[in-house]
């Protein structure tokens, strides 16, 4: 497919190197990092403008608009962000960024281990949320961003534009929070053990050192990706796309695919399989399961967010059962706890968790208003 209507057009990615060591919040350290990122629209003369876009799971820097050599390749919120847009190009100096630890250009378990000369694989430190927003903010140092008019994300990305608020306080005006959580529930951290599971207990893992064996752990990524379908979509939508339809006419009485939503699941996890990496997964999993900006304060979400200075729009889903509105409701209390300006939208929206990158009109009707409403 093109990009959407008012597309940014052909994008080329850029790289970022920086050549200083990175310190991770393990302790563990690398001596130089490089950090894939693409950009829509024009930096102002007051560098007032910078809009960062944090991508989930599975996304990558590009955000908007395709490639020259890839008309099929869309960016993942291209729905959202472009000339005329609720994220308007034409107004913001937009960018996109591949966190550290990723498996799209920057710097990962996939990169060669200057010690080794060998991909760093299961010796690439552990990430955290907070890793990659200190990563990011050297890319705001390189680019000559002092101050980002606003940092935004979905699921994941939602907890760096929270991060953001939190550990640069001065360098950002508005923090857009959307289908997240401030820290997982035993719930989420069980899903994501299991998805590990599935991979380090696959034969092709090797201990993480599965590039020198010439393999991928492809059956442990399949599961894994299952397993995060199944709780990115509600009940109620995954009826509504597939119901129970039959992909044969009766019965097979085997173990072979029998229901649309068996076939759905199994193409998702053979594409996984074929463009992610299992280390990244794992280490993706672990900066969920690690983040909680209250850990510090007692357990104290109130406390913990008395350093935030930006103002916030909190976004949820009531279909959206891995991250609930309940949680996004605690943020939005802390915040007001600590008298911090703060909107909240929490929309009945049928898409479950991936409602935040659908095109719904009130969903984007909002945050084209907040934005537009964003003083430059």
């Amino acid at each position: 497919m093109a990009g959407s209507a008012g597309s940014v057009g052909i994008v080329e990615a850029k790289r970022a190197v920086f050549e200083e060591p990175f310190r991770f919040r393990s302790g563990a350290e690398i001596p130089r990092f490089e950090l894939m990122y693409e950009t829509y629209g024009t930096l102002n003369a007051a560098r007032s403008n910078a809009v960062l876009v944090c991508h989930a799971l599975n996304a990558s820097h590009h955000v908007a608009g395709t490639y020259a050599a890839e008309a099929d390749n869309v960016g993942f919120w291209d729905n959202l962000v472009g000339p005329g847009k609720p994220l308007d190009t034409d107004r913001f100096f937009v960018i996109g960024n591949n966190y550290i630890g990723g498996c799209f250009g920057s710097t990962g378990p996939t990169s060669v281990n200057p010690a080794t000369g060998k991909p760093y694989g299961a010796d690439f430190p552990v990430v955290t949320v907070e890793d990659w927003v200190a990563a990011q903010a050297r890319l705001a140092d390189q680019l000559g961003i002092e101050r980002f008019a606003a940092v935004i994300g979905g699921s994941l990305g939602a907890m760096q534009a929270l991060q953001w608020a939190l550990a640069y306080p001065d360098r950002i005006g508005h923090s857009l929070v959307i289908a997240s959580t401030p820290r997982l529930s035993a719930q989420n951290i069980a899903f994501n053990e299991v998805a590990r599971q599935a991979i380090v207990t696959d034969p092709d893992f090797h201990g993480g050192h599965y590039y020198e064996h010439g393999v991928v752990p492809r059956r442990g990524l399949r599961i894994a990706r299952m397993i995060g379908h199944i709780t990115y979509l509600s009940d109620d939508a995954m009826m509504e796309k597939f119901g129970r339809v039959m992909r044969r006419a009766s019965l097979g009485f085997d173990f072979d695919v029998d229901f649309e939503i068996e076939s759905y699941l199994r193409h998702q996890g053979d594409k996984f399989s074929t463009y992610f990496d299992a280390n990244t997964y794992l280490r993706i999993t672990k900066a969920l399961d690690y983040y909680d900006p209250a850990v510090d304060f007692g357990g104290d979400l109130a406390r913990s967010f008395a350093r935030a200075k930006a103002a916030f729009l909190v976004v949820s889903f009531k279909s959206d059962w891995r991250f609930a509105p309940a949680r996004s409701r605690a943020m939005v209390k802390a915040l007001l706890d600590n008298r911090r300006i703060v909107s909240y939208l929490e929309l009945d929206a049928p898409g479950g968790h991936d409602a935040f990158l659908l095109e719904d009109p009130r969903y984007h009707g909002a945050l084209r208003a907040y934005f537009e409403n964003i003083e430059l």
